[in-house]
């Protein structure tokens, strides 16, 4: 354990803290007398308990709407954190249904390449079939 020697309202006192925490003891400390002298002079001299007891409902008052910011925050951080699982969440049914479409615009593609391979192989069968009738037509009419 460290001492830490603190000056408040004019006396001398010496505190113990873990160590390595001296620096944060005199930091609080030097905070505690600075709202001590704050309201020493805004509210006059009602003497030390009332003024510590004053300053220390108003550090607490800070505390406290310190702590309802954070857990606002805290609120805030869940609900954009539900917004964007949500937005998460359809943005991978937007991708799914486009990939769904993507597929069945290939079968599509698919089926329609097969059926213009068979309507091309009807026609050169049509042509190869017409040109064989005129064949044998100029054949038997010796043309």
């Amino acid at each position: 354990m460290a001492n830490v020697n603190i000056k408040f309202n004019g006396k001398d006192f010496l505190l113990s803290c873990e160590d390595g925490q001296e620096e944060h003891l005199e930091e609080l400390s030097q905070n505690l007398t600075e709202k001590f002298n704050q309201l020493k002079s805004k509210i006059g001299n009602l003497g030390e308990s009332k003024l510590l007891l004053i300053t220390s409902i108003t550090l607490m008052d800070e505390y406290f709407e310190t702590k309802k910011k954070i857990e606002d925050k805290k609120n805030e951080i869940e609900k954009l954190k539900a917004k964007f699982k949500e937005l998460k969440s359809l943005v991978y049914n937007y991708k799914d249904e486009k990939d769904k479409e993507i597929q069945n615009f290939q079968k599509e593609q698919e089926r329609f390449k097969s059926e213009l391979d068979n309507l091309n192989n009807g026609y050169e069968k049509v042509i190869e079939d017409a040109s064989t009738q005129i064949e044998e037509f100029i054949n038997k009419n010796n043309f």
